[in-house]
Parts: C-alpha cells; sequence; structure tokens
C-alpha cells in the first residue's frame, strides 16, 4: 500500500500550510515552505479518499477532475455527517458565526465548531476575518441566516474569485476595513432577530496574508494558468510562493505562476520531482482560452 495525498491542512494558528498523507490508518504531514523547491508526479490511478478518515471499502477510481476526490458512496457516507448539510441539528458543541473577507466586496458569513479555532478560516483561504458570535449550533445556523439577509453577503464565495485577486490586494488597514464596517452593521441588529442563545463576540480583524505568504506586495505573483486535474505520471514542479484555502501558488520560470488545488491531489500516490521539471498536466489560462496541452 502505497501513501496517498490527503491535500493541504492549516494546523497551527501562525503555521505555514501542511500537506498531509495517509497510507491505510496511518496518517502524517509534510511542512512546506515558501521559496522552496516544491514538485511531484502523480503514479498509476487516483483512488477514492474515502469518508470520515475511513478508506473507500471498494477502492473506487475516482475522476480526476473531482475536487471532492471521493466515490458517490464515500461522499454520502461523508456528508452524512456534514454540519454544513444540517444532517445533525442536535449537535452539542459550540460554534461561531464568522465574517470573511477574500478581496474588495468579497466578504461572506459562516460557521465553524469553535474547537478548530480559526483553521476553517485558513482552509477556505479568508485573507482577513473577525469573529461575531458563539453558541449552540442552530442559533449560529440562525444568525447565520439572518446576517445573509441583513447584510446582502453569501454563504459561498467560487474559489476562483478568490484566486483571481490575491496578487493585488490592498493593504491591511483597508482589508479589515471593510470586515469592520459590515461588523459594525452586524452589531447594530440588536432586536432584529439575533438568537438569544448566540453570545456576541467583539471585533478583532485576524489577518491571514502573512501566513498564505501573499502579503498584498505582489508576492504571490500574478496566476498565469491553473490545474485542472493530474494524470498518471504527470508532474507538477516550481518554487512555492504562496499558498492560500487548498491552493498552492508555485512560480514555474518561463511559465510563470501556475495554481494547483490540492483537492485534485487527493488520492494521488506522489512521487517527488525536481522544481526544474515544470508542469506536464492539463492547466487552464486564467482569463483566457489558451490551455496547456489543449484538452480544457
Amino acid at each position: 500500500m502505497e501513501w496517498q495525498c490527503t491535500g493541504l491542512r492549516w494546523p497551527e494558528e501562525r503555521g505555514g500550510p501542511v500537506l498531509g498523507w495517509r497510507k491505510g490508518r496511518e496518517v502524517r504531514g509534510s511542512a512546506l515552505a515558501y521559496g522552496a523547491g516544491f514538485g511531484f508526479r502523480a503514479e498509476g490511478e487516483r483512488g477514492c479518499s474515502g469518508a470520515r478518515g475511513n478508506a473507500c471499502p471498494v477502492g473506487a477510481v475516482v475522476a480526476a477532475r473531482s475536487t471532492g476526490g471521493r466515490c458517490p458512496e464515500c461522499g454520502r457516507l461523508d456528508r452524512a455527517h456534514s454540519v454544513a448539510a444540517d444532517t445533525i441539528p442536535d449537535d452539542p458543541r459550540t460554534y461561531r458565526v464568522y465574517l470573511a473577507w477574500f478581496g474588495p466586496g468579497m466578504v461572506k458569513v459562516g460557521i465553524t465548531g469553535e474547537e478548530r479555532g480559526a483553521a476553517r478560516l485558513r482552509e477556505q483561504g479568508a485573507v482577513v476575518f473577525s469573529w461575531l458570535g458563539r453558541g449552540p449550533l442552530m442559533a449560529a445556523r440562525r444568525a447565520e441566516e439572518l446576517l445573509r439577509a441583513a447584510l446582502g453577503v453569501p454563504d459561498r464565495i467560487p474559489y476562483a474569485r478568490k484566486r483571481a485577486v490575491r496578487a493585488e490586494l490592498p493593504g491591511a488597514a483597508e482589508r479589515a476595513g471593510e470586515v469592520a464596517e459590515l461588523y459594525g452593521r452586524a452589531a447594530a441588529l440588536d432586536g432584529s432577530g439575533w438568537p438569544e442563545a448566540l453570545e456576541r463576540l467583539p471585533f478583532e480583524a485576524v489577518d491571514h496574508a502573512g501566513i498564505f505568504g501573499i502579503g498584498g506586495d505582489g508576492r504571490a505573483g500574478g496566476v498565469v494558468r491553473v490545474v485542472t486535474g493530474l494524470v498518471g505520471g504527470g508532474v507538477v514542479a516550481g518554487r512555492l510562493v504562496a499558498a492560500a484555502g487548498p491552493d498552492l501558488h508555485l512560480e514555474t520560470g518561463a511559465d510563470g505562476v501556475v495554481v494547483v488545488d490540492t483537492r485534485l491531489m487527493t488520492g494521488w500516490a506522489l512521487a517527488a520531482a525536481g522544481p526544474e521539471a515544470g508542469v506536464s498536466v492539463p492547466t487552464l489560462a486564467v482569463g483566457g482560452g489558451v490551455t496547456q496541452d489543449g484538452l480544457f
């Protein structure tokens, strides 16, 4: 049995990204460093990632372009225990409501388990966020719905939109200011349906730009291409310049900055490749119709 990639994790409040691996029930992580070479070659076929920490019982093969990385049966099992799908309304844990900022005019509201801290925000690629409140799951969910309607913000933002703005972010003060303005509007909703069981939390803008390596100073570079899927024998390699959410930003020299969504890496057995190996998998040019191999 080979080690399979399980995607990108952000386990530490002030630490960098960690690439996860699993072989059976054994797990490990590889810490990644900005400025260092990073490269891999996909081997064999892409296997199902399983569900809830368990391997796929039938060892199913999944599509290269699936960001879920699971077969239909494991996908159903994973979603059956999902807070996002409202399948566990009697969950006794404490939850937090937050505002997350990804770029100018790009803010969402959401909830996450309190024991996870800000890990969920880093996994989504939130550049700045602030907590709004804490309490039982259903109270947090009601507050989320209230804020979506009152503030006119969504609960989801496509990853493609998040990627598009990372290279040209405004300064830290402007980033925090937009979140502060929305927080003020949320705080003014007293008596307008805010759940009594939800404790309000004070405003504090937490900025992840430094952790992500984007910083608003162009360090991430303008993204030229995005990997759309891996293939057996295909290589992705370069110098790691930034990471946010599930994305790794690689400077590949003549080919510019290429982003690989690590959700596309899950289920693959990956072998090391030198950073000079370049990119030999299907990619999509950002904002254009030219692709690396003409397939997409």
